[in-house]
């Protein structure tokens, strides 16, 4: 972990113990199904059926479109080599990926994977997703970028904050029905985030979906990352990084919680990116 990853984790991991105010939702799983588990998963998308998904690290980063049910890829297209792949998004007929410490994203043809350009940015990239009119992109920081998706330059920007507190290690990102959610980097959470005023308002707790440890290659890092909603639908697909499984699930009810203490906080290995 990069010295400028510790600072930003030290905006989340102390307020972990601390008293919230924000309603705590749990889940019932729906359908759970295969996922490669291979795949160190940066970004997902659903649409028209399929699942879009990013993979990440250096050598085996990836853009490919799969088969929810049977979770078999049915195209691939490596990420340019030496880039650490990150984050993903549809947006019209292009699908648009980070990359993490490389200041630069590239665009593919949605419908053949086929590289199309590139483009650069300041910083780091972690996670992109869209409202429908501009990009969102996360950086490890607690600010979202808001990107104009045709020249994708930032033309804005979203803090975020839960109780009043900066919220650092925001990750993979997807817009439900007017809201941002976001995984927060090695913790088992999803922040429900109120675009307008960049406040958390709901955390979903899904500890009890990570895999027990002893079944991870790398649990430090095999975490909780990749949500994707299909708005048809009405349906809520997680995973996490090397998961075998896909979950389909429903949230339950909003109750308070005494505190954050539930989400657990891992350290990753300098090698691995969010």
């Amino acid at each position: 972990m990069t010295s400028f990853k510790l600072a930003i984790a030290g905006l989340l991991l102390p307020g972990l113990a601390l008293a919230s105010s924000v309603p705590v939702q749990g889940y019932t799983v729906v359908h759970a199904f295969p996922h490669d588990p291979s795949a160190y998963t940066e970004g997902l998308v659903y649409l028209d059926g399929y699942l879009y998904e990013a993979t990440g690290t250096v050598g085996a980063s990836s853009v490919r479109k799969v088969d929810l049910a049977s979770g078999k890829v049915l195209q691939q297209t490596p990420t340019p080599w030496p880039d650490y792949g990150e984050g993903i998004v549809a947006w019209r007929n292009q699908l648009i990926q980070l990359s993490w410490q490389d200041h630069e994203g590239f665009v593919y043809d949605l419908a053949t994977l086929a590289p199309r350009a590139k483009f650069a940015y300041p910083g780091e990239g972690w996670s992109l997703t869209t409202d429908g009119t501009h990009l969102l992109m996360s950086d490890g920081t607690p600010t979202i970028r808001i990107l104009d998706p045709d020249s994708l330059q930032q033309i804005g920007h979203i803090d975020v904050t839960a109780d009043g507190q900066p919220l650092a290690n925001l990750n993979e990102l997807e817009w439900v029905k007017g809201e941002l959610y976001a995984n927060v980097w090695l913790t088992d959470r999803i922040a429900r985030i109120d675009p307008a005023s960049g406040r958390v308002i709901g955390w979903i707790d899904l500890a009890g979906l990570v895999p027990a440890p002893e079944t991870l290659a790398d649990p430090a890092n095999d975490v909780l990352n990749g949500i994707a909603y299909d708005t048809v639908h009405d349906r809520l697909f997680v995973t996490g990084k090397r998961w075998p499984r896909m979950y389909e699930i429903r949230l339950a009810p909003a109750h308070r919680d005494a505190t954050v203490g539930h989400a657990t906080a891992k350290t990753a290995s300098p090698a691995a990116g969010p």
